[in-house]
C-alpha cells in the first residue's frame, strides 16, 4: 500500500513562512502505528490524517501525529488539511471529529488564495499555581520582573492545555532561550502541549513565541491550537469582546513569519482562527506500508 503525504505551510504571510504540516487526505486504511511512523518520517511538528467521508456521513475523523505521539488537536495542521482538501474538492465547510471534540473549518477563495477558518473546541483559561509558575520561569530562564503586569500567567485550553505567559517587553521575548530538558519535564508533569509566550503590540496585535518540547520541537513558527486558547484567555480578560479580531504574529524570530487571526465565535465559547496555507516546494511524500 502506498500512502501520499502532502506538505503544506500553514498561517503563511504573503505565501511565505508559516508552519509546515504533513497532510494525508485518505488515511482510511492506516493503523495508529503506521500514522505515527509516517509522522516520524515526515518530521514536521504534526501530520494530519483524514478519513474520507462515506455515503450518508457528514463528520470526518481526523487524527494528528507528531514525531513522538498522537496529539488531540492541532490548529496549523487543520488549516493545512482544509486548504489541501479545498484545492482538490472545492471550498466550503468541513465537519471534523478530533480527539478534542468536533471542529468545523470553512474555506473561501480570496484574491491571495484559499483562506481557512477553524472553529475551535470551547476555550477556557484558569490561573496557574504559583509553585508551577515558578518552575516554568526557572525553565524559561525568566523572573517575575520579566512578566507583564496586565497579563496574568494562566493555563488556557481549546482542545489542548497551553501555559500562556505575557512578558513585559519585546526584548524579553527576543531572548526566548529556555532549558529544554527542564521545560519538557514540567510540561509532561502538567500535560501542557505548548508554552505560549507573548508580548502585546498595538491595534490588537500580539507577538508570540511557542515552545513545543512534547512534539520534539524547540519552537513552533505558528500554533493554531495555542492561538485559539490564547483567544479564550484574552476573552476572559475582557480584551476580546464579540466582533473583535486580534492578530498573532509568530515565527519571525525563526525566519518563518506567520500570521494568525483570532476572534470569538458566535457562541462566545469557541474561537475562530483563520489563516492561509501554501504548498511547499518539496514534493509530496510516498511511503510503502505493509
Amino acid at each position: 500500500m502506498t500512502v501520499e503525504v502532502l506538505r503544506y505551510a500553514a498561517f503563511t504571510r504573503d505565501g511565505q513562512g508559516g508552519n509546515p504540516a504533513g497532510v494525508v487526505l485518505d488515511a482510511a486504511c492506516l493503523a495508529d502505528a503506521q500514522m505515527l511512523a509516517i509522522g516520524q518520517a515526515i518530521g514536521f511538528s504534526e501530520t494530519a490524517f483524514l478519513r474520507p467521508l462515506e455515503a450518508g456521513e457528514e463528520w470526518i475523523n481526523i487524527r494528528y501525529f507528531s514525531p513522538r505521539a498522537e496529539v488531540a488537536f492541532c490548529g496549523h495542521a487543520t488549516i493545512a488539511t482544509a486548504v489541501a482538501h479545498a484545492e482538490r474538492h472545492g471550498t466550503g465547510r468541513l465537519h471534523l471529529l478530533t480527539l478534542a471534540g468536533p471542529v468545523t473549518v470553512d474555506t473561501r477563495q480570496t484574491p491571495a488564495g484559499i483562506v481557512a477558518t477553524l472553529t475551535s473546541p470551547p476555550a477556557t483559561a484558569q490561573p496557574v499555581a504559583p509553585a508551577v509558575l515558578e518552575r516554568a520561569l526557572t525553565a524559561l530562564r525568566w523572573s517575575e520582573t520579566d512578566l507583564h503586569p496586565d497579563y496574568p500567567s494562566q493555563v488556557a485550553s481549546a482542545g489542548n492545555d497551553h501555559l500562556v505567559v505575557g512578558v513585559a517587553s519585546p526584548a524579553v521575548l527576543d531572548r526566548f532561550d529556555y532549558d529544554y530538558p527542564l521545560l519538557n519535564e514540567l510540561m509532561a508533569d502538567q500535560r501542557w502541549t505548548t508554552v505560549h509566550a507573548f508580548s502585546p503590540d498595538t491595534d490588537g496585535r500580539f507577538h508570540a513565541r511557542n515552545a513545543f518540547p512534547p512534539g520534539g520541537v524547540v519552537e513552533d513558527p505558528a500554533t493554531g491550537a495555542a492561538a485559539a486558547a490564547f483567544g479564550g484567555y484574552l476573552r476572559d480578560l475582557g480584551q476580546l469582546p464579540s466582533g473583535r479580531e486580534v492578530t498573532v504574529l509568530q515565527g519571525h524570530h525563526m525566519g518563518a513569519p506567520s500570521e494568525l487571526l483570532v476572534s470569538p465565535a458566535s457562541d462566545g465559547r469557541r474561537m475562530l482562527v483563520s489563516g492561509a496555507a501554501t504548498p511547499l516546494a518539496l514534493s509530496s511524500y510516498e511511503q510503502e506500508l505493509m
